[in-house]
């Protein structure tokens, strides 16, 4: 059975037991305690933990996830993807354990014929937690297995919650025997490689404390509403019912490891097992990579870019380990195209800027490679000239670390070499970043505000009002109010307060674009309102000052936002959609939004570009091509539509907004069409006038572009107008001549610039016969210490140090000079092969004499420099130099 095939099967069987499809949320949602989506549940956390009211009783859905935690493992066993699919079905108070058992029963063994995966029912085993007797029962009575076939085990391998306080609950888990080839007899508990788990049925009850139950700690209470959560490994099952050995091998992954195949001229079937891994590992992570880009991540030194880059890095390091020297990733995204299309479309219409993208990183490590190449063979020598066979673990984790060096391509180089590696302080190292890691998931994990004061407001007020839209003021009443993150009943004249109303013209912070401001009025009280935030889904706050009288719950109040700033708030939002409108245009799908700043009269625009810099021309059309867009006065309009409807009218989504089934389209004219919850303009010509300011990189493969809009860009003109005649005057010029003019005047000042560094540099090595008739004898050692004049730089130094110590000829000597730059001080410290004979390395020398000038340095005993920021202490360093040779000289 084909992996679409389950797909469709598994929403078709929940569809007809009256659950509401739920489409797959981004593997990238705004949640702190996540790097990326990796459960099936996390796009209805909100529901589960009460911040919102769910919209329908039950749900299912087949949920994008990626874990990374157990990347050594990919390859190695028979079921870990970074990247899988986890089907699942919700109940948010309508059936309990005995509805889940009952429709996972019925899927699991029911008949092809019947919409089932018929699995054999006598080769399917469950687990259960060690306490729930009722869900051992249920299993016997709803499915009739026996008591052999269902196993309990404890609460670190059947028991469920989130890691914090809050919801939790027992699970059941549903296995199928492979059969005895694959391993022990004995169930689960004995062998989870012969008996695969498949299903995990969470049954939520429990508000646990602060210690797990999975550790053996009691809940503190029950949930008032009991829910259900369950998460069906999609390539599991794939790979069951498709009769292969693992989830490699299924017809989504297996057609990634057949190109691998014809492009290395390697055998995955008949190869070695470590050869094996290397075919899995390129398999299931470019499919992830081609998964997270499509979502808009974008390779980069922290974070999910960090998580990505390393992924493709493991590609091509296993492509290169396979014999593939030509770049391999374009080539095996397209595969993952054809293979996840069916499922994915987005991965399809977003093709070319995945293969930009991982072109550009490919591209960018072989490089690295390159480097690390050379680095490894330097440390290679160091190694045989020490006598040792063996690469410090140091060296290893240097070269892994700071240049992206894989640890395995490192082990084999090294074998080749005739070494071996110290991977136990290797390992060590890595162990140590892993725990700092660890520590900082756990900060934030826990890093999230108190937000129990704002659940229960919206326990009893309900979900805010939103009147935005068309409303620039309200009526409404205060259904909360919170002081120092505490519910109180009222706030006087000086407090500091966050306001809940039951309704609001004031648009909260989201979508990139910044909160109203204004005023509540009330009956002998005012509030000056400075934010709006929504710390849980569905309830907006107002966050501001009480300027006098009394605020108390359940007062009237009349809301009035601050009318200009929105109007300038919204002329900014609409520029942005017709600057992304323009820029997809210009640089194709690949330029696609990945953050924005909507403020009054400006905005910031961030986007991928997998090839750099946008050329200026390109904004320059942009820009005009907008205005223009501006000019036609072109209506623009909202609505509200189904996300299957906005998906064939062609509007854009956002990159890590979570979409539920009815969505917000914006549109200006036929020009652009967005999802968007934001508030715009009426019309296009509104705006007046939008001025782009340039563009620059703000990280790996993402740009930024600036720009002002309305009467903030005429004012910027107008400026410029008076500057540029200022100039033309000062140039008696023309403006338009004035870029051939400055460029002359920029290109004389250059040339003199040079000329002056000439004449400098000729004068600093011509005082080389002069420093070497004043070296002071130091107990038969030439030491030449001095202080050179201002401002001499790195190389000239360099220069002079050398042409000094040639001048010493065979005699032992040291040459030491510092030269001082405003508040800073560079060093130079050379030896003659004489002073080495004596046991003078300049590398030591430096150490010797550079904490009096607040420096450090470094180098080889031939040739060290460095550099500080005691210029006072020049003359004490020389003087520690002194010392040093003398000890060496005696």
């Amino acid at each position: 059975m084909q992996t679409h095939e389950i797909r469709r099967r598994f929403l078709a069987h929940f569809e007809n037991a009256g659950h509401t499809p739920v489409p797959s949320a981004s593997l990238i949602l705004d949640d702190p305690t996540l790097l990326f989506v990796n459960a099936g549940m996390v796009q209805f956390k909100p529901y589960f933990l009460g911040e919102a009211p769910a919209p329908y009783d039950t749900a299912t859905s087949i949920q994008k996830c990626v874990r990374t935690g157990d990347i050594e493992n990919v390859g190695h066993t028979t079921r870990h993807n970074t990247f899988f699919q986890m089907a699942g079905n919700f109940s948010f108070g309508d059936y309990f354990k005995e509805g889940a058992i009952r429709h996972a029963w019925t899927l699991v063994t029911g008949s092809l014929e019947d919409g089932g995966f018929g699995f054999d029912p006598e080769r399917i085993w469950v687990t259960v937690f060690e306490n729930d007797d009722e869900a051992e029962r249920l299993w016997q009575d709803v499915a009739g297995l026996p008591p052999e076939r269902i196993q309990r085990r404890d609460g670190r391998d059947n028991y469920w919650d989130m890691g914090i306080p809050g919801p939790g609950g027992p699970c059941s888990e549903i296995y199928y025997d492979r059969g005895p080839e694959h391993g022990l007899e004995g169930g689960p508990v004995v062998d989870e490689d012969r008996y695969v788990e498949i299903w995990n049925l969470v049954f939520m009850q429990d508000i646990r404390g602060e210690a797990s139950p999975k550790y053996g700690a009691a809940p503190i209470g029950e949930l008032p509403q009991k829910n259900i959560d369950t998460g069906l490994g999609v390539e599991r099952v794939a790979f069951l019912l498709q009769g292969v050995e693992n989830v490699y091998e299924t017809d989504l992954l297996r057609p990634v490891i057949d190109r691998v195949q014809e492009l290395s001229g390697r055998s995955y079937d008949e190869g070695t097992e470590e050869q094996g891994v290397r075919f899995r590992v390129i398999a299931d992570h470019v499919r992830t990579g081609a998964m997270l880009i499509g979502d808009g991540v974008v390779p980069g030194n922290e974070g999910r870019g960090y998580v990505l880059r390393r992924l493709l890095r493991r590609v091509v390091r296993n492509a290169r380990l396979l014999g593939i020297t030509e770049p391999v990733l374009v080539d095996l995204v397209g595969v993952v195209r054809d293979a996840m299309g069916p499922s994915y479309p987005e991965i399809v219409t977003s093709y070319e800027r995945i293969a930009a993208v991982v072109r550009r990183e490919e591209e960018a490590f072989l490089a690295t490679l390159a480097t690390g190449s050379r680095i490894f063979e330097s440390a290679v020598s160091d190694v045989r000239a020490s006598g040792s066979t063996m690469l410090p673990g140091s060296s290893a984790f240097a070269l892994h670390d700071t240049y992206g060096f894989p640890i395995d391509l490192t082990l084999e180089m090294a074998s080749e070499a005739g070494l071996s590696v110290d991977e136990g302080a290797f390992r060590s190292l890595m162990e140590e970043q892993r725990s700092r890691a660890k520590a900082d998931a756990a900060a934030r994990k826990h890093g999230g505000a108190d937000a129990s004061a704002y659940r229960e407001v919206l326990e009893r007020a309900g979900l805010t009002d939103f009147l935005g839209y068309s409303d620039q003021r309200a009526d409404a009443t205060i259904v909360g109010l919170v002081v120092d993150g505490v519910g109180v009943p009222a706030a006087t004249e000086g407090d500091d307060v966050e306001v809940m109303l039951d309704r609001t013209p004031f648009y909260a912070e989201g979508g990139g674009q910044q909160a109203d401001t204004g005023r509540l009025f009330g009956d002998g009280f005012t509030i000056e309102i400075t934010d709006v935030q929504t710390p849980v889904p569905g309830l907006s706050v107002h966050r501001g000052r009480v300027l006098h009288g009394e605020a108390t719950l359940d007062a009237a109040v009349s809301a009035q936002i601050d009318v200009e700033r929105r109007a300038a708030i919204s002329r900014a939002h609409t520029a942005t959609h017709l600057v992304h409108a323009g820029m997809r245009k210009a640089l194709g799908d690949s330029a696609a939004q990945a953050g924005s700043l909507n403020a009054p009269g400006r905005l910031r625009f961030d986007f991928t570009s997998p090839e750099g810099a946008v050329p200026a021309s390109v904004l320059a059309d942009v820009e005009d091509e907008v205005n223009t867009v501006l000019l036609g006065d072109d209506e623009v309009r909202a609505f509200v539509t189904s996300m299957d409807e906005a998906r064939k009218l062609g509007a854009v989504a956002l990159f890590g907004e979570k979409y539920g089934d009815a969505v917000r389209i914006v549109e200006v004219g036929e020009y652009s069409r967005e999802l968007c919850g934001g508030t715009h303009v009426g019309r296009s010509g509104q705006l007046g006038l939008v001025k782009l300011m340039g563009e620059g990189s703000i990280g790996s493969g993402v740009r930024r572009v600036e720009a002002l809009v309305g009467i903030d860009a005429f004012r910027f003109l107008a400026r410029e107008h008076v500057l540029v005649n200022q100039l033309a005057e000062q140039f008696r010029a023309q403006p338009e001549e004035l870029p051939e003019r400055i460029g002359g005047v920029v290109d004389r000042l250059r040339a003199a610039e040079k000329e002056l560094e000439t004449i400098r540099a000729r004068e600093v090595l011509s005082s080389a016969g002069s420093l070497v008739d004043g070296a002071e004898d130091v107990g038969g050692i030439a030491l030449v210490a001095a202080r050179t004049p201002e401002g001499v730089g790195g190389g000239d130094l360099r220069s002079l140090a050398g042409d000094v110590r040639g001048r010493l000829q065979a005699r032992p000597g040291v040459v030491a000079l510092f030269a001082p730059d405003g508040d800073k001080v560079s060093f130079v410290v050379a030896t003659t092969e004489g002073a080495r004979e004596r046991g003078l390395a300049a590398g030591d020398l430096v150490k010797a004499f550079a904490p009096a000038v607040n420096g450090r340095g470094g180098g080889k005993p031939d040739l060290a420099q460095g550099g500080g920021s005691g210029v006072a202490g020049i003359d004490d360093a020389i003087a520690a130099l002194r010392a040093e040779v003398a000890r060496a000289g005696g």
